[in-house]
């Protein structure tokens, strides 16, 4: 049996855990951030998919302040290519905010992925968006 996620990272952004069935947690955080922080989580998911071989993240924006025009940019166009060419990434399970701001600002970002070997899907519920990143191909 699988012990519980360990930390792997954390700053005023979230917090990244690893979780040992075999994807990293991002767990977004309510409290205000500035830009280095967003860049720093991001900076280390990919870090965390190099070190641990991994290709799949749960995404946790349920109590995440939206992203400003200039993270999203940032994601969108440099973050995303490099995760997926450097990193690995291809799966992302998003629990998606309640807040309707939030959830277009993502929109925004898992519309920039075409041409990208990368799949998104956002839930509701943690159980499901577990399931679902567990089904899908390291």
């Amino acid at each position: 049996m699988a012990g519980p996620p360990v930390l792997y990272f954390e700053n005023a952004a979230g917090r990244l855990f690893a979780d040992p069935l075999g994807f990293l947690r991002a767990m977004w955080s309510s409290q205000p951030r500035g830009p280095e922080d967003a860049r720093g989580l991001f900076t280390h998911m990919t870090e965390a998919l190099q070190h641990y071989g991994w290709s799949r993240i749960l995404i946790n924006q349920v109590g995440m302040r939206r992203f400003t025009p200039q993270e999203q940019e940032w994601v969108a166009n440099e973050w995303l290519p490099h995760a997926v060419r450097e990193g690995g990434y291809r799966h992302g399970a998003v629990l998606v905010s309640p807040d309707v701001m939030t959830r277009l600002a993502t929109a925004f970002i898992t519309t920039k992925i075409q041409g990208l070997p990368l799949v998104y899907h956002s839930f509701d519920e943690e159980e499901v968006a577990v399931s679902w990143l567990l089904r899908q191909v390291q």
